[in-house]
């Protein structure tokens, strides 16, 4: 083996070591980073809330949604939509009626993070539409006439509550 040969071996040796240790750094630093997901990402990937992240994306809140908020939102399931009249959801998501589909979807969240052992103890709460949820925690919990069908959905910026009906203010 000529020195020529020996030496240009110990060069890529000595860059594939370098390039491996930074590989592994990366790595351990992505491991560092927080594992959550905020609630838009949390909503997309529980799989039943499609109409409703269809309907935040339509609206332009899903930047607002990804902030660090904290948010709690009150989430429809595909199945709540799926209760209103026919053809309704279908005229939301119709650019002309964006106002009126913000409106609807703000009333869905509340400013702060809101667990529900927090919520069990309020009567009602401002959504950042302004209007007031009405809370009921006598038998479960209700908000307004929803059910909260499951709570404490943790994401990094706020928590979901789970209902079956869309809230309209």
């Amino acid at each position: 083996m000529s020195h020529r040969n020996w030496l240009m071996g110990w060069w890529a040796l000595a860059v594939g070591a370098v390039a491996l240790g930074s590989l592994m750094h990366g790595e351990a630093a992505r491991a560092a980073e927080p594992a959550g997901k905020n609630i838009v990402q949390t909503a997309v990937d529980a799989g039943s809330f499609k109409t409703l992240v269809a309907a935040v994306q339509a609206a332009g809140l899903a930047e607002a949604l990804q902030s660090p908020g904290p948010f709690t939102v009150f989430a429809p399931t595909d199945e709540a939509f799926g209760k209103l009249p026919p053809g309704t959801v279908e005229s939301l998501l119709k650019p002309e009626n964006k106002e009126k589909l913000v409106a609807i979807l703000k009333y869905h969240v509340v400013p702060g993070k809101v667990t529900s052992g927090e919520v069990v103890k309020l009567t009602s709460a401002k959504t950042l539409h302004g209007k007031e949820l009405q809370i009921h925690a006598s038998q479960g919990v209700k908000v307004n006439d929803a059910n909260v069908i499951k709570a404490d959905i943790e994401a990094t910026n706020g928590v979901i509550h789970v209902i079956d009906r869309v809230l309209l203010p």
